[in-house]
This record gives C-alpha cells, structure tokens and sequence, in this order.
C-alpha cells in the first residue's frame, strides 16, 4: 500500500517540481536561456499543473504518513550495527522529506490566497526547499530501493496484511483517489474557466474582477492612485522617443488574444489590442535583437521593472497594450499601458508602464 501510493505522490511531486522549475527559469533564469514564446499559452499550462499537483499531493502526502506510521517509531536494534545505522540513515531522510515536503505544500498554498505570515522571502525559500525535498527522496528511494522492488506489485499476503487493519487495500485507494481527484477538481477551476462555477478551493475565479478579469495586485496596492493627463511613455534607444497616450493611439494598433497566466496557479484569457513592441523598436532604430526593460510607475514592490528578452520583444504578439477586451484598460489593469507577451508568468506582464529602454 505504502509503495502504490507513494508512486502516484512520486509523480505529483515530479510534475510539480518540474513545472516550477520552469517557472523559476522564467522569472530568474539566467540571461543566456533561452525561453520560447510558443506555445503562447504554455505557461498557463505549467503553472496550472504546478499549482494543481502540490494541491493534489497533499492528501496523497497524508496517505503515505498514515501507511508508514506505525513503522517510524519502531526502535533501531541493539547493540549498534550496520543495520541500525541503515536505520537512523533512514529516519533522518524521511524527517528532512517529510519536513520539507509539509512546508513546501503549505507555504506554496498560502502563496495562492497571497498571504506572507512569515519574515522569510516566499519565493527564493519555495525554490530552495525544492531542491532539499529532491535529494531527501533520492536518498529515501535508495535506502528503500529493495522494498520497494519486492512490493512494486501487490502480493497475495500483501492484501491479507492490509485486511487486518479495518481498511482493505482497495478501499484505501479509492478514499484516497478520490480525496486527490476532489482537491484537484475544487481547485483547477481557477485554470480551467469550465469548471470555474465549482472551483471552491480556488482563489480567483475565472470573469470576476474589472473587464471580466481577475486582479492581483490592484493600483492602490502598487501606489499607483490616479495617472496625469501629461503622462508620457518614453523610449529610450538608438533615438529616444516620447508618445501621449493620444500619440500611442494613432499609432498602428494591433489585438492579440492571449491568457494571464499567474504564478499562484489562476489563468483567464482575454483580448488585447495596442501597439507592438517591435514595432517601437523600429521606431526608435533599434535592431529586432534588442532586449528591452519595462519600467513601471509602480512605487514599490518586486516587480517594478522586467526585461523582454529579444525574442519576446520581436514577438507579433508582444504588445504594449491600451485596451483590454474592447475597452481602455482599468487602473487595476495597468492603465494607461502594460505589457502583454505570450508564454510569461503575469508578474512578468508589467502594468502602468510609463519607459521603455532597449539594451545591448
């Protein structure tokens, strides 16, 4: 029992290690990867599953622990020998396994509802705890590498083992199939809009917030209360320009329909339409292999400012959006202009930009 359930928490805490891996590369990558702009959407995919398997894992984690128990507290033999020292080896990798993997779910769910009750750093803390639970396993599996071969498939006296505790194998299984499919289905709605209407788990729900699109991070939150009728978007490259919005507007506008995909897990697609980044690069001489960075009026915060590497910056789709769904974007939205780029976290999607400036 111990080994069927541990395969499936295996590869939740695969998937959401891999998924949040590739979104750490997004927003802390190192500056020679390179990160794809399509498929458009597939950031949104990522991130829906990281969020969706660590919600899952959780009570396939509490499944496991209920298995194994009993066990934990068995005492290692006596006097001291290769096996009792195999034991304490043991222990001390599921304590670090066990640990981590608790604070990690935990931590990551209360990142969903963005509440921070701890003096640590949420993210760079998430990114490392990972790691940690990673070696755990790998020295947990090559301690137990030998069990877990011998029970991979169940056994007849297996089954008659796991009679004598109230709860066939079967009957577990599909109490605790069923408590990760009804975490899962409670909560991927905040990624899946079809199933929005019963996403209880999830924090935001698809079509709720201005323009029919959910908000994370409002105006007032960013100190950004009103915008003044002499704001300028400044470019600054190889010739520095200066537009009013009037000025942004009379240029070529082009739409683009592309999903916010954030972090804690909540994505919605919707339709925008402003200027292409591309094209102000050649507006202002800049070669189509510029990088450029996108500075916010946003007063504080850790997202003040993002770069567009060179092959997001060339993109058709990347635009420097003015209009959301039809209509000119809300303050919440980042009104006057905002960055819309396709496969990119939504932090990364700088809101009330206000200068643009090409790098080498």
């Amino acid at each position: 029992m111990a080994t069927v359930i541990g395969r499936w928490l295996g590869v939740a805490v695969a998937v959401c290690f891999l998924t949040g891996l590739f979104s750490h590369l997004q927003q802390s990558g190192p500056g020679w990867l390179f990160i794809p702009t399509r498929p458009a959407s597939l950031y949104r995919v990522t991130q829906g599953l990281h969020v969706l398997s660590g919600t899952m894992a959780v009570p396939l984690l509490l499944a496991k622990l209920w298995t194994v128990y009993p066990k934990l507290f068995a005492r290692p033999p006596w006097p001291p020998s290769r096996k009792a020292a195999g034991m304490i080896v043991e222990r001390l990798s599921i304590l670090v396994l066990v640990s981590a993997l608790a604070l990690e779910l935990f931590t990551g769910f209360l990142n969903t509802l963005q509440w921070y009750p701890w003096p640590f750093p949420f993210r760079q803390t998430h990114y490392a705890l990972a790691w940690i639970i990673v070696g755990a396993l790998l020295v947990h599996l090559a301690i137990k590498f030998p069990l877990i071969t011998s029970h991979w498939r169940g056994t007849a006296a297996d089954r008659e083992a796991s009679q004598g505790t109230g709860l066939s194998r079967r009957s577990m299984f599909r109490a605790v199939a069923g408590a990760g499919a009804l975490v899962g289905i409670a909560s991927v709605g905040q990624s899946a809009p079809v199933l929005g209407s019963i996403a209880v788990l999830a924090p935001r729900k698809p079509g709720i917030g201005p323009q029919g699109l959910p908000v994370n991070r409002t105006a007032r939150d960013a100190g950004v209360t009103a915008v003044d009728a002499d704001w300028r978007l400044t470019v600054r490259g190889p010739k520095q320009l200066e537009y009013s919005l009037d000025e942004l507007r009379a240029l070529p506008q082009n739409r683009s329909a592309l999903p916010i995909a954030c972090v804690e897990g909540w994505s919605q697609g919707a339709r925008w339409e402003g200027v292409r980044i591309r094209d102000l690069l050649a507006l202002c001489g800049a070669p189509m292999s510029s990088r450029v960075r996108v500075i916010s009026m946003e007063q504080d915060g850790f997202y003040t400012t993002s770069e567009l590497p060179p092959q997001f910056a060339a993109d058709p789709l990347t635009l420097l959006a003015l209009r959301l769904n039809g209509s000119d974007l809300d303050l919440d939205h980042g009104f006057p202009a905002r960055i819309i780029a396709p496969n990119r976290p939504g932090v990364l999607q700088t809101k009330w930009v206000h200068r643009l400036e090409v790098l080498p």
